[in-house]
């Protein structure tokens, strides 16, 4: 069985995301990654590199610059008949152009996965990641895509990977690429740091949530999250969301502050290997999933916390 893995990039950069989408699709058979783009040729490069990959192919065209699922969709679908798996990370980019793919093909899709049992059966979180869901295919094709924080990151070196070129699909029209505002920060990427400093809207203001958080980040090498609520609240940016409706990760330590525990972030963070809870109010849901909990005025227990880590 062969697997064509949807490769993540900004025509630069291959995403850490793909990389884990790369030991993900191992388990099911040869991996082939689709790189398409515009000036794209260094993505194709690095992908080469990546372990695990047999063959990366290289579309190049001018409207495949933005990564308009729009556009990536028909070409996947063409290449798609020498594949009877066609994959992705479960990355926003993931979760926009599958669903597309898999319309289009015809055939099932399965999101989500955190584990492959075999080549037809595969396991996914269902109502918020308080249960799992078991989920066999017996088609001939499927559309699948990869919870990053379930499969190891693939090395990004030791590959010897073939580039063949590939011809692009013609132009669909349908959507355009206006442009793109990037956050820009020294701090890790959120799904990738060891460390993630999450508030809450307990925080009462994003004076308040850069006050308390950021020097503690700071220390710890960490990245900043936040809740829906902290966001909807003008908090912390979108890109800092981490929930069911944000990004999903699993640091070695989580610390969530003024964070009450609501399943819609949970979701997003309850695999972290230590959490660490800071909450005045003794009830609030985050302790059950908490390792460590502190019951105390984040006001007064944060800045101790960051005075008592030194320089």
């Amino acid at each position: 069985m062969t697997v064509l893995i949807i490769a993540e990039h900004d025509n630069q950069h291959l995403a850490a995301a793909t990389r884990h989408a790369v030991t993900a699709g191992s388990k099911l058979g040869e991996v082939h990654v689709l790189v398409a783009g515009s000036g794209a040729a260094a993505v194709a490069e690095q992908a080469k590199q990546v372990a695990g990959v047999a063959k990366v192919l290289l579309a190049d065209a001018e409207h495949y610059a933005g990564g308009l699922a729009e556009e990536l969709a028909p070409l996947v679908v063409k290449l798609a008949a020498d594949y009877r798996y066609v994959a992705a990370a479960a990355s926003t980019f993931g979760k926009n152009l599958m669903p597309r793919v898999a319309a289009l093909l015809d055939c099932p899709q399965v999101s989500d996965l955190t584990e492959i049992v075999d080549g037809k059966t595969f396991v996914r979180p269902i109502y918020a990641g308080n249960a799992f869901a078991t989920v066999s295919s017996d088609a001939d094709k499927l559309a699948l895509t990869f919870r990053i924080t379930a499969f190891a990151e693939a090395a990004a070196s030791g590959g010897q990977a073939e580039v063949v070129r590939v011809e692009a699909a013609p132009a669909q029209g349908l959507s355009r690429f206006i442009s793109r505002e990037l956050v820009k920060s020294d701090r890790p990427e959120l799904t990738q740091a060891r460390v993630v400093v999450s508030g809450g809207r307990a925080l009462g203001s994003v004076e308040k949530f850069n006050e308390l958080l950021q020097p503690l980040a700071d220390k710890l090498g960490a990245a900043i999250g936040a809740s829906r609520a902290a966001v909807d609240a003008d908090y912390a940016p979108n890109d800092c969301q981490v929930g069911q409706t944000g990004k999903v990760v699993a640091p070695e330590l989580y610390i969530a502050i003024g964070i009450s525990g609501a399943i819609q972030h949970t979701a997003g963070m309850q695999d972290s290997k230590v959490i660490v809870a800071i909450n005045k109010d003794p009830e609030a849901a985050i302790f059950n999933i908490a390792d460590y909990g502190l019951v105390a005025d984040l006001f007064e227990a944060v800045p101790e916390l960051t005075a008592a880590l030194g320089n």
